[in-house]
């Protein structure tokens, strides 16, 4: 594979914000298919990366390239975004799915499809991640998982090859968890797109994951789960002694000196 089959490369990349390095000397290059998990302590800069992919911080050193190019504040279409889940208004003025056609016509670049093209990819959408049921109540009367569904659906209307997942799963139940993973999982596995997904909790995505980027005290660490999650590893990045406690077949990592308590992770060992 050469770095220009890569949907995503960082090369030597830093960022600075209020005075101190949220990291520094990073390199990443994500595969075709390959889906990496962002961890660590609030404030790390976990969702400033995704914003200086996005093209909306600019580095502070270095380079990033999606899809082949310098990421631009433009945007690129085949870039999909899924943000953090929260919940809209009750009296938002509009149906499900008109949530997803936003993504099809509503904030694209580029000649809009026929309008008959429109609603057959809407409607193909709204079907691949299961929101038939939902798609023609107002939206903001759905659950957060309806809700999350719809926004999946959004970001995957221009088929994207590269993802990045904001703290997709939180305030989710398990089963919704699941179904957001699941969505996005098949999605990465069918079309080959790179995906990076931040969050605070491990164990919901544990079991899609190939490789985790945890960041910490303006360093971070890049490894398979096996070798990312480890007591030496994650106590040289804190600096502090840190434990990854293994029962029952969970994992606990406690001790996180700069962690808040949604961090200390309860995380599914993946066997």
């Amino acid at each position: 594979m050469t770095p220009g089959d890569s949907p995503l490369v960082i090369t030597s990349a830093a960022l600075r914000r209020g005075g101190r390095d949220l990291w520094t000397g990073l390199n990443l290059t994500v595969a075709p298919g390959e889906l990496v998990a962002v961890l660590g302590p609030s404030g790390a800069g976990k969702t400033t990366l995704l914003r200086a992919i996005l093209g909306l911080d600019r580095l502070s050193s270095g380079s990033i390239e999606a899809l082949g190019a310098p990421v631009v504040r433009a945007g690129n279409r085949r870039i999909g975004y899924i943000p953090q889940q929260r919940p809209l208004p009750r009296d938002t003025s509009m149906r499900g799915r008109d949530l997803v056609s936003l993504g099809v016509n509503g904030h694209r670049f580029g000649p809009p499809l026929p309008r008959r093209r429109d609603r057959e990819r809407i409607a193909s959408l709204i079907a691949a991640v299961g929101a038939d049921e939902f798609a023609d109540r107002p939206v903001g009367l759905l659950s957060g998982g309806e809700q999350q569904r719809l926004r999946v659906g959004q970001a995957l209307a221009d088929d994207p090859r590269l993802l990045l997942c904001d703290e997709p799963l939180t305030s989710l139940d398990l089963a919704n968890q699941q179904a957001v993973v699941g969505l996005i999982d098949r999605h990465r596995r069918d079309t080959g797109a790179g995906v990076l997904l931040v969050t605070h909790d491990v164990n919901p995505v544990l079991s899609a994951v190939d490789r985790i980027l945890y960041i910490a005290n303006g360093a971070f660490t890049l490894g398979t789960p096996e070798e990312v999650l480890d007591s030496r590893v994650l106590s040289e990045l804190y600096r502090a002694p840190v434990q990854v406690l293994r029962a029952g077949g969970r994992l606990v990592v406690v001790g996180a000196p700069d962690a808040d308590d949604s961090h200390h992770h309860h995380d599914e060992v993946r066997g």
